[in-house]
């Protein structure tokens, strides 16, 4: 896996940390979680972007 791989899938495993805490403790309408899940999912996406590019 590529340092860039490597350091995005770092922080995608802490935002997920990070959201499972969250979500605990507040409703998942908050908009804590909201945001929280929002950016997870924009990481999500560009790990998805970089290991389809890196695989053509």
């Amino acid at each position: 896996m590529s340092d860039e791989l490597t350091e995005l899938a770092e922080i995608i495993e802490t935002l997920r940390t990070k959201l499972n805490a969250i979500s605990k403790n507040k409703p998942l309408t908050d908009p804590e979680v909201i945001g929280a899940s929002q950016m997870l999912d924009v990481l999500l996406v560009q790990y998805q972007k970089i290991l389809r590019d890196k695989n053509k």
